[in-house]
Parts: structure tokens; sequence; C-alpha cells
């Protein structure tokens, strides 16, 4: 079978799904309105398909391991095609909620099991070219799945955003069954123990801290008792999950002896680090941009194209050269250029131009180009075939996290920062500061020349300066928030160090 065909076979899939967990964003006002839904209840079309995607994303490899990765494959990529097409359909928010979970759990394994597939699939030798087309979709996504979204929400409907996908999803099942086949060594597992213990209290530990991550901000963290009960139920769950796991020596779901793998575990913390830099700055921009600058949409969308771009131009040439140059050089220099683009960000102001907003996403792009298949391909350099799918599922689960986890952690910087910067600046608006006095002179004659009173123009020109402010203080909060996660994703660079090489990725 012509391993190509079976790279585009499992990436089709698996593009739609990361494109997916981001395009739903920006059509959910038409959403609100259209379901007659408030503001809290309409994030949960988010929520409830993050929560059941992140609990499928762990359990893929032994889920696949129990029913044969090929059926499950199918399966999953049926349940999420029909479920987006009832997505489409639906008639109120609790049944889109309802189809956005069973989305999830149909989503959920596609990432993973496409990995697992493509390291299966290629020689040593061709996986920096095999991870290069995996890393377009992964990054192609997210950047791009804003923009489509917006486009379709605004010249058709928002249901067309979820109907779009059954097309595609179509294709990718047929394409399934005739080219993926499952090796012999998963037809030689055993399938009579199940892991209940895990069964129960992964999805529970996990699904508590997906919604706390996408809920906490809002509900103010821990000084909201929902969050807390929510943070000890996880956390409890997620230790007695890994002790159970450590214990079970028939058939865990995530075997934890993985871990055990210097390259592996480097591999996860340091992709864990770059995912919460690349979704951290993905969701601050396009707010930055629409908040401040006044950016439409469609705009924000375009801010973030370049990047895509660059990405998808760099992963391919990444691709060649990890044959000939030491893929820790090349995954050294792509962490230094994302920190280096996240710098950049910090150093954006109200008066920034298009093109000063979109060089340092450009820039960004070209590092996670140079990031991603290194990264991927040194992880799992001795991952054995065996442990592919297990491997991959903790992978892609931690990178998830990690992207869940820079979200919260950007969202909560820019509003507590912005109070910071707000009681700071106001410190200095006193009658007795000359400059203060110039400006609300000026701009009282300015809301005079407009037609205002005198009386109003006065108590006009005041709010106009607070306004001010309050920007200077946003755009001051949205600065600390882009620095804060350059410094800790420079953090990880020596990590670099302890991940080894493998067989045939690089000379000697």
């Amino acid at each position: 079978m012509n391993k190509w065909i079976i790279a585009v076979t499992v990436m089709l899939p698996t593009l739609i799904e990361i494109m997916d967990m981001t395009s739903v964003n920006v059509s959910l006002g038409h959403i609100r309105g259209s379901l007659s839904a408030g503001i809290d209840e309409s994030t949960w079309a988010i929520t409830s398909y993050l929560v059941s995607n992140a609990i499928i994303i762990p359990l893929s490899g032994w889920l696949s391991r129990l029913f044969g990765r090929k059926r499950y494959l199918i399966v999953s990529i049926t349940l999420f095609t029909v479920s987006s097409i009832l997505c489409g359909l639906a008639w109120n928010l609790q049944s889109l909620i309802f189809f956005r979970v069973l989305q999830g759990i149909g989503g959920g394994a596609l990432q993973p099991i496409s990995q697992s597939i493509l390291f299966e699939t290629f020689p040593p030798q061709q996986r920096g070219m095999a991870m290069a087309v995996f890393g377009i979709g992964i990054m192609f996504g997210p950047i791009m799945g804003p923009l489509l979204g917006g486009v379709i929400t605004d010249y058709w409907s928002w249901r067309w955003v979820f109907f779009i996908k059954a097309p595609i999803g179509i294709i990718s099942i047929l394409m399934t069954f005739f080219f993926i086949f499952d090796p012999p060594y998963m037809k030689r597992v055993e399938k009579k123990f199940i892991d209940y213990w895990g069964l129960i209290l992964l999805p529970i530990g996990v699904g508590c801290l997906q919604i706390v991550l996408d809920k906490g901000q809002r509900e103010e963290w821990f000084s909201s008792s929902f969050i807390v009960w929510l943070s000890v139920i996880s956390a409890v769950s997620l230790i007695l999950f890994v002790i159970a796991e450590i214990f079970n020596k028939k058939q865990p779901i995530l075997n934890m002896k993985t871990f055990k793998d210097i390259s592996f575990s480097t591999g996860c913390i340091v992709m864990f680090c770059i995912f919460f830099n690349l979704f951290g700055s993905l969701i601050l921009q396009p707010i930055y941009v629409q908040t401040l600058m006044g950016y439409t949409a469609t705009y924000a969308g375009l801010v973030l194209v370049p990047g895509g771009v660059a990405s998808m131009i760099t992963m391919p040439i990444v691709g060649r050269l990890m044959t000939k140059i030491n893929p820790k050089g090349i995954l050294a220099f792509g962490i230094i250029t994302c920190a280096y683009s996240s710098y950049l960000m910090s150093k954006f102001n109200l008066y920034a131009d298009f093109f000063s907003i979109a060089l340092p996403r450009m820039i960004m792009g070209i590092g996670m180009g140079a990031t991603v298949i290194p990264l991927i391909v040194l992880a799992f350099a001795t991952i054995k075939k065996e442990d592919m799918g297990n491997a991959t599922a903790i992978y892609n689960f931690l990178r998830n996290i990690g992207g869940s986890f820079g979200v919260a952690f950007v969202t909560t910087i820019i509003s507590r920062r912005a109070q910071f910067h707000q009681s700071h600046l106001v410190e200095n608006l006193t009658p007795f500061d000359i400059n203060y006095q110039i400006a609300s002179q000026q701009s009282a004659q300015i809301l005079q020349y407009r037609g205002f009173e005198s009386s109003l123009s006065q108590h006009g020109g005041l709010g106009v300066i607070y306004n001010e402010l309050l920007r200077q203080a946003s755009m001051m909060s949205f600065n600390d928030a882009f620095y804060l996660i350059s410094i800790i994703l420079i953090c990880v660079f020596p990590l670099v160090l302890l991940m080894k090489k493998g067989k045939s990725t690089a000379p000697a």
C-alpha cells in the first residue's frame, strides 16, 4: 500500500477535527441569537466538546487495542460526521450541547490514532516528512478554523459550519475502509480484561479538569466553590488513576511505564509548554485586535493567516532537513524562534499597523514549523511499535491540556494585570497634574466642537480620558501576558539536551 495514500487518509479526518475545535468559536454569537441562549449558556457548546474530546484522547490507545484500530477509527469518523450533521440540525441549545458531546467523543481518537498509523507506516528515515504532513494539519487547523468559520457564518449560516464537514467525513470513512489495516500485533492483544477503575477515574478527573480550565476565569477561580470542588475531584481522581494504572499489570488504559523513556517524557514536557505558548498567543492576538484596534472578525482571522502559511512552507523543508541535520538543533531553533515571536508580541501598542501585528505571527509560524516535527520524531524515537498507540494517546492528551492551560493562563493574566495597571495609572489622574489638566480641557473643547453643551462637554471630556486609561491598562496587560508566555517557553530550552536522536533521523 502506498504510504502517502495512507497519510492522506488519516490526515483528512484529523484536519477537520482540529478545525472544528476553533471554527465554532467565531460562530458563537450567531448560535446564541438563533437558539435564544445567554452568553454563559452558549459557551457550553464549546466546553461540552472540549470535555468529551479531552476524555477520549487518553482512552484512544486502549480502545484501539480493545476493538481493533481500523474498526475503532471508522466508528470514530462516523460518529464525528453524523454528530456534525446533527449539530447543524439542532433545534435548541440543549440538543446542540448533546450533539457536541457526541462529536467530541467521535473526534477525540482521530489525532492519536492518525499519529500512530503514520509512525508505523513510514520507516525511521522518512518519519520527518510524515510528521511534516501531520504537523501541517495540527498547525493549519487552529489558524484557518476561525477564518473559515467566520466566512461561512457571515455568508451562509452557522449551521453550515457543521454541515460542511459531512462530505469530507464520508470520504474519510471510505478511504479508511479501503486503505487502513490493523498491524499483526494488535490482533494478539488480550481483550477479556477491562480496567474498570481506569474507566471511572480518568473521565471524572479529565472532565473536571477541563471544566475548571475553561470556566475558571469566568468564575473567579478559587473564590468559587464550584471551581474548588471540581478541582478537588479532578486532583483526587487523577492521583488515584495514576496509582491504579501503575499497579495494573494486565491491560491498563494508560501504561505509565512509557514515561520511563527519557526522550518521551522530556518531549511531553517540551510539547506541553510549546502548545501552552501557541494557544495562549492564538487566543490573545484576535482579542487584542478586535477589542483594542477595532478589527472585524474577518480581519482578526486574517492576522493569523500568515502564521499558518509560514508553517505550511516551513514544515516540508524541515521534514527534508531531518535526515541531514541533528533534529535537536532544529528543535532548539524552533523554540527560540517561538519565544522570540511572543516577545515581539509583548511590544504591541495601540498604534500598530496590520503588518506589525502579523509579522510576529509569521515568525511564530516558522518557529512552530521548525518545532513540531523534530519534537515528535525525538519524543517517539525509542518507542516500540506495540507501545505507539499508548504513547500517542498520552502525547496528544498532554498537548491539548497544554493548550487549555495556556488559554486559562493568559485570560487570567490580562484580567488581573488590567486591574493592576488601571489602579496604577489612576494615581496620576489628579487635578494637580498638569498633563491631566491639559488633556481634560482639550477633550472638553473637542466635544464642544461636536455640538455638546459646555456642562456636558466637561463631564464627557473626563469620560474620554478614562476610556483611554482603560485602553492603555488593557494594552499593558496584553504586553505582560505575551512576555510571560515567552519566558515560560525559554525555560524548557535546556530540556532539549536530554532527548535522544534515535535511529536514522539524522547523521551521527
